[in-house]
């Protein structure tokens, strides 16, 4: 087993120590956070229909929550190559036949080119928007708003602040950390950033559920 963690090129694609078997990537945040996101889901989420996941990284989590919900058909992907090499062998690996992909969405990009399996039932996005430009939030939610069903929902999951606050001293040393990185990233805030972008593209907040190290799952159906 290997490090991977770090794209061909030099830039990072997680914040954490990755080791791979063979092309199967392992996130050590993954095994530890992977049922209570999936709990989350199957209490919350549309259980049948398509299903598009966004940065799924090494696509632990789209076959952990197919597995339990064998009436959708969950479609992942991820922008960065090593990434959806990882998708490409967890799906050769996992027995399932309602899940497929890797897909290569890019969402600060217009053309998603996901016609032929629109409209979902659900979007998902795992531990995304903080670790990129804002404009990737923004191209998640105009998505949503073009591909999902009338009666479709987003997932995310993630650390997020509440009108202007950290909701923990923990996520405010985190957001620091982001910054530091890149100063495009950082811990959203759900009030203030990410409520409007959904009130823009025809999506309410429908429901928050805490989880554990002080992260969100965030639901938002359309209206």
């Amino acid at each position: 087993m290997t490090d991977q963690n770090t794209h061909a090129e030099g830039r990072k694609v997680a914040l954490e120590d990755r080791v791979s078997e063979g092309d199967r990537l392992f996130s050590p945040s993954a095994a530890r956070n992977r049922d209570a996101i999936r709990d989350a889901f199957l209490a919350h989420m549309p259980l049948e229909g398509a299903v598009l996941e966004i940065g799924a990284g090494t696509g632990e989590h789209g076959v952990h929550i197919a597995g339990a919900a064998k009436g959708l058909q969950w479609r992942l992907g991820d922008p960065d190559p090593a990434s959806r090499r990882s998708i490409a062998a967890w799906i050769a690996t996992s027995g399932l036949d309602n899940i497929s992909g890797p897909h290569e969405i890019d969402v600060s990009t217009d053309d998603w080119d996901v016609d032929a399996y629109a409209p979902f039932a659900g979007l998902v996005s795992v531990n995304m928007i903080h670790i990129a430009p804002f404009t990737a939030a923004a191209g998640l939610f105009a998505g949503a708003g073009k591909h999902l069903r009338s009666d479709g929902k987003l997932f995310l999951y993630g650390p997020f602040s509440r009108d202007g606050r950290h909701i923990a001293p923990s996520n405010a040393a985190f957001d620091e950390s982001l910054k530091t990185r890149d100063p495009r990233w950082g811990v959203r805030d759900l009030d203030r950033d990410i409520a409007p972008l959904a009130e823009k593209h025809g999506l309410v907040l429908d429901i928050v559920v805490e989880m554990p190290a002080n992260n969100l799952s965030v639901i938002f159906a359309r209206r």
